[in-house]
């Protein structure tokens, strides 16, 4: 099952809903939310999106979960997610050092590259 279709079968069950009455919800076949739920088949945006309204929650949530999930998703670089989750420990002050020191070497990389051309 896939994680999309573990948090769609999650909130359904929590809102006492069957495929059935999802499906009906979202103007699908409950064989097609079968899909969704246990074969890992992905829904088009527009049926994702009504999906995640049917069950209170947001396409977002159900592609990527909560946020340290997201973050894990997108952010291959584990060292560099567990400095970012102790950033958020900071005080504003150091948060926005932090940011502009980022930001800086950003800066930096992108005029190299141009440098370059």
């Amino acid at each position: 099952m896939s994680t999309l279709g573990k948090r769609m079968t999650e909130l359904r069950k929590a809102k006492n809903l069957s495929q059935t009455e999802l499906a009906k919800l979202v103007g699908l076949s409950y064989a097609q939310i079968g899909r969704y739920e246990t074969k890992g088949s992905q829904p088009p945006a527009e049926v994702l999106k009504k999906i995640a309204d049917a069950l209170g929650t947001t396409a977002d949530y159900l592609v990527y979960g909560n946020t340290d999930e997201k973050a894990q998703a997108t952010l291959k670089d584990s060292e560099l997610l567990q400095q970012f989750k102790s950033l958020e420990e900071l005080d504003e002050k150091d948060k926005n050092t932090i940011k502009d020191i980022i930001d800086a070497f950003i800066k930096r990389s992108k005029l190299r590259n141009i440098a370059a051309l």
